[in-house]
């Protein structure tokens, strides 16, 4: 994630102190000193919507052979004996898992910081302060754009009421609620109504995300976007968030799944203020680009262990086996040595940027989708060539 408010000289946010302290001592260990990595775990493979581009290919029916509430309660107490920053807890839809509260709140107890990843639509005001009362004080719901366009996507008539009134239900809890969009061909023309949506319902966080060819969103290769309209959608974003912080509005943008972003934001910076260029040069470094198998793991609904939540085609151990804390920590396992010293594998264009002290590569699962070779250039790179050779600063 790169915080887009940050590195344009707004406020900070809680995660910016994970994201953007100095990280180069632990390059390779695969956490920072005396804690894990953040994880990601879908609680459950059911979902009461089927999005056409969910990375997990959730689906309506119930899934066999997931973790149990005992299972899960072993997971969360090893997860926080490793102390782990945070737990976010996704799906398939997570809400449709009976047990999830009480599960969140055992996270809670153990000093686990816990967020929710949902499609919002059964948030409903009684759910939204239980979510409260536990202590979650984030839940991330997505939106594909204005009403119409949300259900299709979607395939649910009335999923967007139903999420709008989930965003409600959060807001009016105290819990701060971002919007995530995901975008696509099938949206773009879209962003000014997330935009809207945010400022007209006070949301406090907006996660653009890039599409990464995973789950059901693999098939949607064709319609991620062009790099042209991907530097178009990001010269609009940087200029509204520059708008928002003129305007006192506390609102954090983030983007998502394209480590891209951060040499994009450096060039933009550079033209119009080059001091904070510089400034926002030292974040990027220490934030080191995607850091899948390094600071992020994911676990499935069925305890496999992944470098992150959308590399289901490669698993590094199951928690019904050994500990999470076992897995991540093993130096016998390869593939976790080679993401967190991946330079020297990566091809293609990634192989000779300049940008991966602020890239690491971008995102090996899209990468692999797209060739069928995990360590071959990301096509959702959009730097132009020169920007690539030129690379960045000394």
């Amino acid at each position: 994630m790169i915080s887009v408010t940050k590195l344009l000289g707004g406020s900070s946010y809680f995660g910016d102190r994970l994201r953007y302290h100095d990280q180069s001592a632990h390059q390779t260990s695969g956490a920072r000193p005396g804690s894990g990595p953040v994880v990601v775990w879908n609680a459950t493979k059911t979902c009461n919507l089927e999005c056409v581009h969910c990375y997990a290919d959730a689906e309506t029916i119930k899934f066999a052979n997931e973790l149990t509430t005992a299972e899960a309660k072993a997971m969360i107490e090893d997860l926080a004996a490793l102390n782990v920053p945070a737990l976010l807890i996704s799906g398939g839809e997570p809400l449709v898992r009976p047990d999830i509260f009480e599960l969140a709140a055992y996270a809670m107890s153990l000093g686990v910081r816990v967020t929710f990843s949902t499609n919002g639509t059964l948030i409903t005001k009684e759910k939204a302060k239980k979510i409260a009362d536990i202590g979650v004080t984030y839940v991330g719901i997505s939106v594909d754009g204005d009403e119409e366009r949300h259900d299709r996507m979607r395939c649910r008539e009335g999923a967007y009421k139903d999420a709008l009134r989930g965003i409600r239900n959060c807001r009016d809890a105290g819990i701060r609620v971002g919007v995530r969009f995901t975008v696509t061909q099938d949206n773009l023309d879209e962003v000014d109504s997330v935009f809207r949506l945010v400022e007209n319902e006070g949301i406090g966080r907006l996660c653009i995300y890039h599409l990464v060819y995973s789950g059901r969103g693999s098939y949607l290769e064709g319609i991620d976007l062009e790099a042209e309209q991907k530097r178009v959608l990001m010269n609009k974003l940087l200029e509204q968030v520059e708008r928002w912080t003129a305007e006192g509005r506390e609102i954090e943008v983030m983007t998502v799944d394209n480590h891209a972003d951060a040499p994009f934001i450096y060039y933009w910076l550079l033209d119009r203020d080059p001091v904070r260029a510089d400034e926002a040069l030292s974040l990027m470094r220490n934030n080191g680009g995607n850091r899948s198998g390094i600071a992020i793991a994911a676990i499935d609904s069925f305890g496999i262990v992944h470098p992150d939540q959308f590399t289901s085609t490669h698993a590094v151990g199951s928690i019904r086996e050994r500990p999470f804390s076992q897995i991540w920590n093993d130096s016998r396992i390869q593939l976790l040595n080679n993401l967190r010293d991946r330079k020297p594998l990566l091809r293609g264009r990634c192989a000779t940027c300049q940008w991966l002290s602020c890239c690491n590569g971008n995102f090996r699962a899209r990468a692999e989708a797209a060739t069928g070779d995990y360590w071959q250039s990301d096509p959702g790179c959009y730097l132009l060539d020169s920007e690539v050779i030129s690379g960045a600063p000394e």
